[in-house]
């Protein structure tokens, strides 16, 4: 058993004698099991009153890269800033990197700016190019932590990941849109922002595999690279509603639902199921209007209390962290609204 404290310490700690806990840390003969365990949450209870002291008063500032619409920066900005002051013992303060459109010379700037200059931390969402991870790979090499967000990179180019499970995310959503069409056959139009964000691939995965596994006679049809933006997206959607007549239904895996929803309306088609993704304030409006039917989600300040606890436990700061750790799925209808 290793540890770094005296073993007064600990004795004091469990309530034991010195003697007894020099015979569990050295697993000696004759100590019970239960003994054993008293002594390791002694010492596991240290380390959190160590992390505490040495956290306190100090000041973090990480990097928060993110390459999307303006709809879903402004959430994360707004729930991550009203979380960042309730992180105790330590604080927590971001620099925020924000863009609709992001090519690989933007990313690159980015992320040589906050190598030079260091960070405690730096969150991405990015696509996972070679670009990115490259990149992201650098900054792990200057021994700058990084976590991926809401969409994954590499493993080996950060050193976690805070969001939902996307690809139970896209299965709970073909679940329910199948639920909710008729026994005939229909088809479901998938839209994605781009096929080179992870987390969005993961949807399409997860739905797919879903709907051909419990509603086989649903179609799907997938349109990509609108990148979240209105003009492109609507053009795109337009596009497949001419070339699928049987489109009925629409699960919103990249943004851009106004669009969506406008596209349908040119073409005077009707959307009997729209599912989309995140409760941002767009959305919001679209459930009270009743033009979209659920919205999955998961909380964005739960993520920021993660990201700050995988940053304080990177740096010996804090005890116990998940890397694997995903955030709940959250459901919306318009119920929620009225």
């Amino acid at each position: 058993m290793t540890h770094r404290f005296p073993l007064k310490e600990i004795a004091f700690q469990a309530g034991l004698s010195l003697a007894t806990v020099d015979r569990a840390i050295h697993r000696r003969r004759h100590v019970r099991q239960a003994t054993i365990d008293r002594v390791e949450l002694a010492i596991r209870d240290l380390e959190r009153q160590y992390a505490n002291v040495s956290a306190k008063g100090r000041r973090f500032i990480i990097d928060i890269v993110v390459h999307a619409p303006s709809r879903f920066t402004t959430a994360i900005r707004n729930a991550f800033e009203a979380e960042f002051p309730a992180m105790r013992p330590a604080s927590f303060g971001a620099r925020f990197h924000f863009a609709q459109t992001m090519n690989d010379a933007d990313t690159q700037k980015i992320i040589r700016a906050i190598r030079r200059r260091g960070s405690h931390g730096v969150l991405v969402k990015l696509p996972n190019t070679d670009c990115t991870n490259s990149m992201t790979s650098q900054l792990m090499d200057a021994r700058i932590p990084v976590v991926s967000y809401v969409t994954d990179i590499r493993p080996e180019n950060r050193i976690g990941y805070v969001g939902m499970d996307n690809r139970r995310a896209g299965a709970t959503a073909a679940f329910l849109i199948g639920k909710m069409l008729s026994d005939r056959p229909a088809r479901i139009l998938l839209t994605l922002s781009s096929s080179l964000f992870e987390g969005e691939e993961q949807r399409e995965l997860g739905f797919c595999e879903t709907i051909t596994a419990l509603y086989p006679h649903l179609k799907t049809v997938t349109i990509s690279e609108g990148m979240g933006m209105s003009g492109t997206t609507h053009g795109l959607v337009v596009s497949a509603l001419e070339q699928h007549t049987d489109i009925e239904a629409v699960y919103s895996i990249g943004g851009a639902n106004r669009a969506v929803i406008s596209a349908f309306g040119d073409a005077r088609r009707q959307c009997r199921v729209f599912a989309a993704h995140d409760l941002d304030e767009t959305n919001k409006e679209l459930l009270r209007r009743r033009q979209i039917d659920f919205v999955l989600h998961h909380d964005f300040r739960r993520d920021a209390r993660h990201l700050c606890q995988m940053f304080l436990a990177y740096h010996r700061l804090a005890a116990d962290w998940s890397p694997r750790a995903k955030s709940p799925i959250g459901i919306s209808t318009p119920l929620d609204f009225d």
